[in-house]
């Protein structure tokens, strides 16, 4: 009978330390797949932000020969694209995507002065293509801000942050929008 009950608890302990084990593992492999989908969801947004980076060169030599006079907005936007290009990382890159898109909506505006530009079908189709991509950037601003939040709570939730320290996870950044784009725009009638 004592050897049974040794037997038992013996089985028992070696049970609840599988499970223990199976536990611990299902946290970290959780944690990694939080971290992971992050990752990916970031890398969809810079793709993004390539691809729109790509067009402003096209943009900005269809425009050239219409707006003679607006050397500077040309010049700017140009700037941005290098700025977009150098930028390293969600906020840098968050911040210089604000610059980018500022520089492209002055670049509208003005194009509005320029009926035969804004009648020219490669112009028409290159601010299709980026108005495009600028939803696109929206939509997936939010679903990595999402997986941002879904990371930032598992880490420091019981017990996970324990694992979460022991791996050196720390918070990420949300994809925010900048203070100028928070500003109310002006309409001037």
């Amino acid at each position: 009978m004592v050897v049974e009950t040794i037997i038992c608890l013996g089985f028992l302990a070696l049970l609840i330390g599988a499970l223990f084990v199976f536990y611990i593992f299902s946290i970290y492999n959780g944690l990694i797949l939080l971290k992971n989908n992050m990752d990916r969801a970031w890398a969809n947004i810079d793709v993004l932000l390539k691809q729109r980076t790509d067009l402003v060169p096209n943009l900005v030599e269809t425009v050239k020969g219409y707006m003679k006079h607006e050397k500077g907005v040309l010049a700017e936007v140009t700037r941005m694209r290098a700025e977009m290009l150098s930028a390293h990382g969600p906020a840098e890159k968050a911040k210089a995507s604000d610059h980018i898109s500022s520089a492209l909506k002055s670049l509208f505006a003005v194009a509005e002065n320029y009926p035969k530009l804004r009648a020219s079908e490669n112009f028409m189709q290159l601010q299709h293509q980026l108005s495009a991509i600028e939803n696109q950037i929206a939509d997936r601003r939010e679903f990595y801000n999402e997986s941002v939040r879904l990371f930032n709570t598992r880490i420091h939730s019981i017990p996970d942050t324990i694992f979460a320290r022991m791996m050196g996870l720390k918070d990420r950044e949300y994809f925010m929008a900048s203070e100028e784009e928070k500003k109310s725009v002006k309409a001037d009638f």
